[in-house]
């Protein structure tokens, strides 16, 4: 794999990193509160008309079509400035993603535009509920047949964009009577169907400018069309996609810690202890110099995650591992510039505060670090088997 960027990669990854730091960083700490919902809203307006919420996403369905590794690195640079932005960035791109793998004309031609221009704000992704989260097999969302309608009755716990999602995929069994994860289809919901309500948002840690909703479903009838790929095949679907989702997450992972050490490292040039700047300390600068090198070597993972996705290459062990890595050092990252940064990084007089918590929640969504464990070793079992 070459790992230097295209001369269109490298023109995505500059033009995300102008917009963060231009547009995203200045209301980073604003838009965690309710108040500034809108100006949260009108940047993820402005990164849809930047190209950016359908990156990997066919020019023919109204994407970018700029690949998996430019999704990357524009995830990461918009991360760096706001995390809460980028998560709604990598879930649209993620629910666009399904619509064009798996949908058929009509679906791709009724969503997935919408999703990529902005008409809808953000797309929903509705997998997890209360007590089916690392087991989304274990779901009790129920898809009743009636007639040419599906009827939904269940609800989805953690979801993001929820209150501003124009579209939700929607997992739910449809045969109950089938073994565990072999019952369960998707389907396309749309925000306002009757029966559909998007619960209190979570009171939550970090990416406190995302909206995180339960997603309640009450005798929700949809036709039979709104039924995304066959019946009963959902749960594949379901894992497939959360596959490419980790390379979001561990980019989105990267930008915070990338954020975190570098106000740490022009922190420590000009904070002096005991006659001297405190850089020139040896275990300071020591350090430093873990934090860059794990943090270097999850860029590399994850673009070798995006490479192989990207050419068609099985990457499932290579999403896993990069996820694993990347959302694991950004918190170590977050943690180490705390502490060369001591009690003002504690304090909300410094960003610092706000991206670790934003990064603890990377280690958990979209796959738990324990569970990218038990991916890699499958993984790495069956090449031997």
């Amino acid at each position: 794999m070459h790992v230097a960027l295209t001369e269109e990669q490298a023109l995505i990854q500059d033009t995300a990193q102008r917009f963060a730091a231009s547009e995203l960083a200045p209301v980073a700490a604003q838009v965690e509160l309710p108040e500034f919902r809108a100006t949260y809203l009108a940047n993820l307006k402005r990164l849809a008309e930047l190209g950016f919420m359908g990156l990997n996403v066919d020019p023919a369905h109204g994407g970018s079509g700029a690949g998996v590794v430019a999704f990357s690195v524009a995830v990461t640079e918009v991360a760096r400035a706001c995390a809460s932005t980028a998560v709604a960035m990598s879930v649209n791109n993620l629910v666009a993603e399904v619509i064009q793998a798996i949908g058929n004309d009509e679906q791709k031609a009724r969503y997935i535009e919408r999703i990529c221009n902005g008409e809808y704000p953000a797309a929903g992704f509705c997998l997890s509920e209360a007590g089916a989260g690392s087991d989304p097999s274990s779901m009790n969302t129920r898809a009743r047949r009636d007639g040419d309608h599906f009827v939904l009755n269940g609800t989805k716990m953690w979801i993001s964009n929820a209150e501003y999602a124009g579209v939700f995929v929607v997992w739910a069994v449809t045969d109950a009577n089938a073994a565990q994860g072999k019952g369960i289809s998707c389907f396309l919901v749309e925000a306002g169907t009757p029966g559909l309500t998007i619960g209190p948002h979570e009171h939550k840690m970090g990416q406190r400018g995302s909206s995180t909703n339960p997603v309640i479903f009450e005798d929700v009838r949809v036709p039979a069309s709104a039924m995304l790929g066959r019946e009963n095949d959902g749960f594949r679907i379901a894992v497939g996609e959360l596959t490419g989702g980790r390379i979001g997450i561990g980019s989105l992972a990267l930008g915070i810690g990338n954020a975190a050490i570098d106000i740490a490292r022009k922190y420590i040039t000009e904070r002096e202890q005991f006659g001297k700047r405190i850089g020139d300390f040896q275990g300071i600068q020591w350090m430093l110099a873990d934090t860059y090198t794990e943090l270097e070597a999850a860029r590399l993972l994850l673009m070798s995650a995006a490479y192989q996705k990207e050419s068609g290459q099985a990457y499932a062990k290579a999403a896993s591992m990069a996820k694993l890595f990347a959302t694991e050092s950004a918190n170590k990252a977050c943690y180490t510039a705390l502490q060369l940064m001591g009690g003002v990084g504690y304090t909300e007089a410094m960003p610092l505060e706000r991206l670790a918590r934003d990064a603890r929640v990377t280690t958990i969504y979209e796959g738990t670090s324990e569970i990218q464990r038990v991916i890699i070793a499958r993984e790495l079992l069956r090449e031997v088997a």
